[in-house]
This record gives C-alpha cells, sequence and structure tokens, in this order.
C-alpha cells in the first residue's frame, strides 16, 4: 500500500510539472516574462506584489506554481529515500529528477535575471529557450521513470541490447533537437506576432521567421527516425506495454503535425502554442516510457534465447 501511495504521488507530480510548464509557455507567448521586473525570487523587489499588472499576475502565478513544483519534487526525493533501499532504482530517479529540477530553477532564474524575457532580442536569448527545453524535457524524464519504476515496472538492462537500444538513443537525442527548434519557432512566433517586432527592423528576429521553415521540415525528419526506432522496438520486443505505448506514440505524432500546421496556418495563437506544446510533452512521456518498457529487464528474455539459437546455428 505504501509503494501504491508513492506511485500515485510521482504521477501526480509529473502531471502538475507539465502544468507548471505550460503556464511557463503562456508566460513566454504572452510576454509577460518581465512581469516581475529582473528581480528574482522577488516580484519588483516585493514578497508579494502590490498594484499587480496583468504581466505581473501572470509572471508572479507561474514563480508560485514553480516554487510548488519544486517541493513536490523534493517531498518525492525524501519518500524515495525513504521507502527504497540504498541502490534501488527508484531512488536513482528521483535523485536524477531533483538535479534537473534545480537546474530548471537556475535557467529560469537566468532568464530573468540576464532580462531575457519579454520582447528582448538578443541572440544569447535563442540558445537559453533551447537548453530551458532540453532541461524540461531531461526533468520529465526522470520524473517518468521515478513513476513508472515505482508502479512495479522492472528496470532496465542496457547491455547487449544492440541496435535497440541504439535507435532509440538517436530517436531521443533527434526528439530533442527537434523540441529546441520548437521553442526557437516559438521564440520569433512571440517577438514577430506578438511583440510586433518588424523583421525588417530587427536581424535577429528577421534571422528567426527566416529559420521558422526548417521547424516542420525537421519535424518529418524526425518523425522518420522515430517511427523506424519505434517500429525495431516494438518487433525486437513484442510486450503488450511496447505494443500499446508505440502505436500511441505514433498516433500522437501524426496528431502534433497537424496540430503544427494549424499553428501556422492560424499565426500561432497562444491557444494553439499550448497544445502544441501539450502534445509535445505527452510524446516525450510516451517515448520515456516505451524506451523503459523495450529495454526492461522483462522484456530482455524474451528475445534472449532467439539470438543465442541464431549463434548457435551460425557457430555449427
Amino acid at each position: 500500500m505504501q509503494q501504491n501511495r508513492f506511485a500515485s504521488y510521482a504521477w501526480g507530480t509529473l502531471g502538475y510539472n507539465i502544468l507548471v510548464i505550460l503556464w511557463g509557455a503562456v508566460v513566454r507567448a504572452t510576454g509577460s516574462g518581465a512581469g516581475c521586473g529582473s528581480h528574482w525570487p522577488l516580484c519588483n523587489g516585493e514578497v508579494v506584489p502590490r498594484a499587480p499588472t496583468t504581466e505581473m499576475i501572470i509572471e508572479f502565478s507561474h514563480r508560485l506554481t514553480s516554487g510548488l513544483a519544486l517541493i513536490s519534487t523534493v517531498v518525492l526525493l525524501i519518500w524515495a529515500y525513504r521507502r527504497y533501499e540504498k541502490g534501488h532504482i527508484v531512488r536513482a530517479a528521483a535523485l536524477a529528477a531533483m538535479l534537473f529540477m534545480i537546474t530548471e530553477a537556475l535557467v529560469g532564474a537566468g532568464l530573468v535575471l540576464l532580462e531575457y524575457v519579454a520582447f528582448n532580442e538578443s541572440v544569447a536569448r535563442a540558445y537559453w529557450m533551447a537548453a530551458h527545453l532540453i532541461n524540461t524535457f531531461l526533468l520529465l524524464a526522470t520524473l517518468t521513470l521515478t513513476a513508472w519504476w515505482a508502479s512495479g515496472n522492472p528496470g532496465w538492462q542496457w547491455r547487449n541490447q544492440g541496435i535497440v537500444r541504439s535507435l532509440l538513443l538517436v530517436a531521443a537525442v533527434a526528439l530533442l533537437i527537434l523540441g529546441s527548434s520548437g521553442a526557437i519557432t516559438a521564440l520569433g512566433d512571440t517577438l514577430a506576432l506578438r511583440g510586433g517586432i518588424d523583421p525588417s527592423q530587427s536581424l535577429f528576429v528577421a534571422t528567426l521567421v527566416e529559420l521558422r521553415i526548417y521547424h516542420p521540415l525537421l519535424a518529418f525528419v524526425v518523425g522518420a527516425i522515430v517511427a523506424v526506432a519505434v517500429w525495431v522496438a516494438a518487433s525486437q520486443r513484442p510486450t503488450p506495454q511496447t505494443w500499446w505505448l508505440s502505436r500511441g506514440l505514433l498516433g500522437i505524432f501524426v496528431v502534433q503535425l497537424l496540430v503544427g500546421a494549424v499553428n501556422v496556418a492560424l499565426k500561432a495563437p497562444v491557444t494553439m502554442q499550448i497544445v502544441h506544446l501539450l502534445l509535445a510533452d505527452l510524446l516525450w512521456i510516451l517515448f520515456i516510457l516505451l524506451s523503459a518498457a523495450t529495454l526492461s529487464t522483462e522484456a530482455y528474455p524474451r528475445v534472449a534465447p532467439r539470438v543465442m539459437e541464431r549463434v548457435s546455428v551460425g557457430n555449427d
């Protein structure tokens, strides 16, 4: 019963962090990142701002929800260390989640203190946005694995996984690159569409607008890479979990492509940007779950006898 409560809490922590991430996208898309000025962790030098503007309310509420996310992850880590023995995989995953939560907070603080918010046009801001996205995805990955393994699913077997592990690693990197591209594209939409910055007056914005076409093209390339990795994973590790997860993942990817097209056609309204990001988060989480199920110690023995049989036949 204790383990079930911990697993439920871990899944709840993951879900809550998704909401925090989506609200952070609202902060960026509405240009509210400077609502609290360049102060952090205070808001315009105050613990609780007085006579707040709309932008200040949006930014301050994001800081509050982010603070609760940090606290929830601390609880997750302490609970994992109290519940599981030394060396347990759930402990390792919870510790990794805590580390990425800390770096997530530091990146957010850096964006504010360096004033890479609202409609700032610094080139460095694009790199920070990409780094922010990658760290966010890694945070989601570790929270997902914590909940998955706490739910009684077996750990993973890294050795002797052959092409399956290699393809999944390549697909993971491809998804991180695609996500970073999306973050930079969204930044361009914020500056050009929400901020009203004319590309003819800003070389940086003009560059972002010109690069916009490459994001959907990259999405198709990454989609092909992911499809191959998913197909190999499902065929080489034919378990009920990999079957359902692979189909769910590919289904969401197709929906994501359609939503991306609608987002472009409608000139990136805030609502569509949030839906697009939500699907990206769910896609990444399903990919992590598929990878965990494919490389698990339970799935590995299903194919090991086949490998040994081929080796035996080859030696004969």
